[in-house]
Formats: C-alpha cells, sequence, structure tokens
C-alpha cells in the first residue's frame, strides 16, 4: 500500500485530498498526533475509515452546508473538515484567506482555545452565531465556555476523538453510528468500529500494543454516567500524584479557569523531590498563589491545590491550537 501526506497550504491539500477521494484504493492517508506531550506519531488512515466518518458526523449534525477551515489541514481534524466539505458538495471556506462566510448554516471545527479567544471578538462572535455548528475537540471542555458560547447564541457540539479514530467519534458523550466505546481498566476508554487507523508507520510494536482484538486503547481516562455517555476525565497521565494523592490536572485547571481575574490556564505535574510531583498551574491572569489555592479549595480537596504559579501573557499552543505542554513545562523555574 501507499501512502499520501497533506501539505501546509490548504489550497493545494484541497485539490489533493479531491484526487486521494477519486484515486485508487489502496493509498492511505498519514495525518501527526499533536505531539503535546512528545514525539508526534505517524497515523495511517484508510480512506474507508475517513468516509465512515464523514458519513456518521453529518448524519449526527444533519449536515448538508459547506465547512469552514479554521485548523491546519495537515492534521486529522483539518482534513476532516475539507472531506466533509467536499463530499457534502461544497468548496471548503479557508478562514485565513477567506474569513467568515457571510450565509448562515454553515459548520466550523475549532479547539476549545481558540473558541475562548474568539468569543472575546465581536465579528467572530456575530459569525459563529450564524454558524449551524460550532464542533469543539482537542482536549477538555469547560462548562463554563460552553455556557459563554450558549450565552453568546453559538451553537457547540463537543467532540472526542484522535488522530487514530479518524477525528472526533463521540459526540456530547455519545458514540457516531458504528462507534462503540467502553471504560477499561484503570477506566482507559477503548474504541472500535470503522474509523479506526490500521497502523503507526513504521511502528509495529507501538500498534501492537494501541490495536487490540479490534480496539484502540486510548491514553485518556473516562466513565459511563447514568445517561449512558461517555464523561472523558483527561489524560491518563493527566492525573498527577503529589504526596500520594490523585490530582486531577484537568478537573483543578477547570476550576482555574472560572476564577473571575483568570483568561487562561493550564495545569500540570513536575518532578518533584518532596511531594514526587508537584501541582504546578499556568495562568493568563492576575491573581497570587494563595488566593489561587483558596479558589481551588473551595471546590475541590485543598491537596488538589496547585502548589506553584506560573504567570503568562499567553498560553503557547501547537500548530493545532493545542497547549504546547513542552513549553509550558520549559517555564517551570524561570522567571
Amino acid at each position: 500500500m501507499s501512502f499520501w501526506t497533506p501539505q501546509d497550504s490548504a489550497p493545494e491539500v484541497v485539490e489533493q485530498i479531491r484526487t486521494w477521494l477519486d484515486g485508487p484504493e489502496g493509498v492511505r492517508l498519514v495525518v501527526a498526533t499533536s505531539g503535546s506531550t512528545g514525539a508526534p506519531k505517524l497515523v495511517a488512515l484508510g480512506r474507508d475509515a475517513v468516509l465512515a466518518s464523514v458519513a456518521a458526523s453529518a448524519r449526527r449534525l444533519g449536515a448538508t452546508g459547506p465547512w469552514v477551515l479554521a485548523l491546519p489541514p495537515t492534521y486529522v481534524a483539518g482534513v476532516q473538515v475539507l472531506v466533509r466539505s467536499l463530499v457534502a458538495g461544497h468548496p471548503p471556506v479557508w478562514l485565513e484567506r477567506d474569513g467568515w462566510p457571510d450565509g448562515r448554516g454553515w459548520f466550523v471545527s475549532l479547539v476549545p482555545t481558540q473558541l475562548g479567544r474568539l468569543l472575546d471578538d465581536d465579528e467572530a462572535v456575530s459569525a459563529l452565531r450564524r454558524a449551524h455548528t460550532v464542533l469543539l475537540g482537542g482536549g477538555p471542555v469547560d462548562a463554563a465556555l460552553r455556557e459563554r458560547a450558549g450565552d453568546a447564541g453559538v451553537r457547540v457540539v463537543a467532540t472526542y476523538g484522535a488522530a487514530e479514530t479518524a477525528g472526533g467519534c463521540v459526540y456530547d458523550g455519545v458514540p457516531l453510528d458504528g462507534v462503540a466505546v467502553a471504560v477499561g481498566e484503570g477506566g482507559r476508554i477503548r474504541i472500535a468500529g470503522p474509523t479506526l487507523f490500521e497502523e503507526y508507520v513504521d511502528e509495529p510494536e507501538l500498534t501492537r500494543r494501541a490495536l487490540v482484538d479490534g480496539w484502540y486503547l486510548t491514553s485518556d481516562a473516562g466513565r459511563i454516567d447514568e445517561d449512558g455517555r461517555l464523561v472523558v476525565l483527561g489524560r491518563v497521565d493527566d492525573v498527577v500524584v503529589t504526596g500520594g494523592v490523585n490530582v486531577p490536572a484537568v478537573a483543578v485547571a477547570a476550576r482555574i479557569r472560572e476564577h473571575p481575574a483568570v483568561a487562561e490556564a493550564e495545569v500540570l505535574g513536575v518532578p518533584d523531590e518532596e511531594w514526587g510531583n508537584r501541582v504546578v498551574a499556568f495562568v493568563v491572569g492576575s491573581v497570587p498563589l494563595p488566593e489561587l489555592r483558596d479558589w481551588v479549595a473551595e471546590a475541590h480537596p485543598r491537596s488538589w491545590a496547585p502548589r506553584e504559579l506560573v504567570l503568562l501573557d499567553h498560553v503557547p499552543l501547537l500548530a493545532n491550537g493545542k497547549p504546547d505542554r513542552q513549553a509550558l513545562l520549559a517555564r517551570v523555574g524561570r522567571p
């Protein structure tokens, strides 16, 4: 089998995708994972998996309009935007070049940091109100962010998935048609269905560990709630073990973002001789550490409160809009 990897230029990728969709069988799409926690992996997706994802998404959303590309076309979320639009019979709208569409009924995929910043822009909010749906994925979606979007008149659907699942395959906690979700040992999320990847390129051992008996074993922890919906708790390694206490970094970050003096926040664990790991908060805003600790302790055990605070002008982002964890960790101990 041969491989095809999308390039950086959106106009070029559109034509490449047209050719790939109409071309011979056996050419697999290769996209990189985000690399937010280390070296990115190269994920090989068959055309059937991509088209299964597109069809299931369209059925769930009732999607017939064009899609707006606001994400890099080299990652699975950007590629899927282009494929969805082409399969629906519309040329994709490239936000960087074309701006927001004038009409209504279009679709767009964003990551949470993008949406949070766009909600501070009156022109963007006006545009997003005209969208049929904003798909929001690529990271935890705070309830406060969804509330802000709802108050602004923006319809949001939170998605969960990965490059290995051809993008988002669970919408607002409910798997797309044909997708199976289970929570295994240690709360690790498992996914099966027609949208799964075929292999990590040139990584047979990694592939063997990730694809087991027809299931993709994710690196995320979750639970199934009383309504049967998947609740994603964060990456398995997002649980920071500090002083013998398991601290869910995602929950702490969500609480910090609710503080009125905080614009953005991320929380990570950093190795520590005394505690094993210490909880570090990276914050865009103006709040002292004692106040931040008290704020977290009002909603969670005090042992979850961060022991270190790093103030930032902005949260560094990867090309796909996700927080750059390695860049954040490099700031620890720096003025």
